[in-house]
């Protein structure tokens, strides 16, 4: 009697695996019809910023020193796009 009882809960968790399935696959089809979520112009002004980096040339705001980090000059690219009035997301 108790092996007929797994069997049945098996089954409702296998069933309840196919329809998150189907919910996250409809997700990724939705997300692909939405607009740029940067504006070509924003990725010119990170191009910029990343080509100046990679030289060696990138300085960070107040302080003057050279900035290390990609993730830190791509921070400095999008916040020169934010000043232009270019289209970027708001910082999380």
């Amino acid at each position: 009697m108790a092996t007929k009882k797994s069997s049945k809960k098996s089954s409702s968790k296998s069933h309840s695996k196919k329809s998150t399935h189907k919910k996250a696959a409809s997700k990724k089809s939705s997300s692909k019809k939405s607009a740029r979520k940067y504006s070509k112009g924003a990725g010119k002004t990170v191009e910029r910023e990343m080509h100046e980096f990679k030289r060696g040339e990138l300085k960070s705001g107040r302080s003057g020193k050279k900035v290390t980090s990609r993730k830190q000059a791509i921070a400095i690219g999008l916040s020169e796009a934010r000043k232009e009035g270019k289209k970027v997301p708001k910082k999380s």
